[in-house]
């Protein structure tokens, strides 16, 4: 469970979570200071103190620091985490998304009044019209296709030339994580599928979200790619791959999974 306003004394030994602007802060190491509170060389007080949870026995803390930034090269974005570990990159992910609410909630969506922390949760709460607000997670699908020893890969229109991955989306509204997988599917490269199982969800914290990932098969359609959505899209043999996202993602372990059923 997530704390706020957690008071923490100098000698608190903890894994610190430094935060500001969605970026954090590592030390000259270039890593996540560890140790006690007051071996932190902070630049102001932190505006919040949250207990995020733990790591192998160690307290985790999110620390928000509003200060301006002086030392560009000490923050770093929480993609900088993956490298170092699933649980660890899960902490970073959380540190980033409940700055990122506290930031953003500081005034009520409803009436504008200034909202307030409710106590025993990570809520906020609007005493004038009682707007209660918590944290934002938007769930996105990540879709994975083979067909006849080929995985089908697309290009983004934010992603940079010859960088490929699987397919993913939004879910909307009133909409199931399968109708969700079928839909953006279809919308994005025209192809129809079936039969979806489900892989695994990864936190991704740019800026709220949380990716459910599947594997699919192909049940027929011609590759037609959604303008100013997709750029090029195609289908990869699998010994002659395109960049794709690395293994720490979810991205990477599906595409990594479908080139090994593709061998089988």
């Amino acid at each position: 469970m997530i704390k706020h306003s957690v008071h923490v004394k100098p000698e608190q030994q903890g894994l610190w979570f430094i935060v500001n602007r969605g970026r954090l802060w590592l030390n000259g190491q270039q890593q996540l200071p560890q140790g006690p509170y007051a071996s932190l060389s902070l630049s102001a007080a932190p505006e919040q103190i949250c207990q995020l949870g733990e790591l192998e026995g160690v307290p985790a803390y999110l620390l928000i620091n509003n200060d301006q930034i002086a030392d560009e090269h000490h923050w770093v974005s929480a993609r900088a985490i993956l490298p170092a570990g699933e649980r660890l990159f899960e902490l970073a992910a959380r540190a980033v998304q409940v700055a990122l609410f506290l930031q953003t909630h500081r005034f009520c969506g409803q009436c504008g009044s200034a909202m307030s922390l409710v106590n025993w949760e990570l809520a906020t709460l609007c005493h004038k019209c009682g707007h209660r607000c918590y944290p934002r997670i938007a769930p996105c699908v990540l879709v994975g296709i083979a067909h006849q020893g080929k995985i089908l890969l697309a290009r983004s229109s934010r992603h940079k030339a010859g960088f490929f991955s699987i397919l993913a989306g939004f879910v909307e509204s009133a909409e199931t994580l399968e109708q969700a997988a079928v839909r953006e599917v279809k919308e994005e490269v025209g192809i129809d599928i079936c039969n979806l199982r489900y892989v695994g969800s990864q936190p991704w914290p740019f800026p709220h979200s949380l990716m459910a990932g599947f594997i699919a098969d192909y049940a027929g359609g011609a590759i037609r790619c959604q303008p100013h959505e997709i750029e090029e899209a195609a289908w990869f043999s699998v010994t002659e791959l395109p960049e794709v996202p690395p293994l720490e993602t979810l991205s990477g372990q599906i595409i990594a999974r479908l080139a090994q059923m593709t061998v089988e």
